[in-house]
């Protein structure tokens, strides 16, 4: 009698078929990407102030980003202060909707805030709107 048999008796072993549960996988991993939005602000960790009043904004706007340290990103590219005004104007043409959508944190100084608004105002943005969170 060989070592590991058991008085002659054959065993069967009975192996789990992982294709179905793999494709299952797959699909699922699938679904989920095409169904999530993944909107990260330029990659910056970005603390929206919030209102009551805040209404959704057009998915057509430029978005220009800026951080609490000062970082400035035109459709998530990092831009200089003072090209902001250029970059802006050059995002800008072409567009028949001349609107700009400002992410700010909450903790981005007032006086800094009011000078990219008027940045992309002077760069031709007839409408320039503040992202926020709304409030329940």
């Amino acid at each position: 009698m060989k070592l590991g048999q058991l008085s002659g008796r054959r065993r069967d072993t009975q192996e789990i078929n992982m294709a179905p549960l793999i494709d299952m996988v797959f699909i699922l991993l699938i679904f989920f990407m095409a169904t999530t939005t993944f909107v990260r602000d330029a990659e910056l960790d970005i603390d929206r102030p919030g209102a009551e009043t805040a209404q959704t904004a057009d998915n057509r706007a430029l978005r220009v980003t800026l951080g609490r340290r000062g970082e400035l990103f035109v459709d998530a590219r990092p831009v200089k202060p003072w090209m902001l005004q250029a970059r802006v104007r050059d995002a800008l043409k072409g567009h028949h909707m001349q609107r700009v959508l400002l992410v700010a944190d909450r903790r981005v100084d007032t006086g800094r805030l009011v000078e990219v608004v008027d940045q992309c105002r002077l760069a031709g943005a007839k409408d320039v709107g503040v992202a926020v969170e709304r409030e329940i």
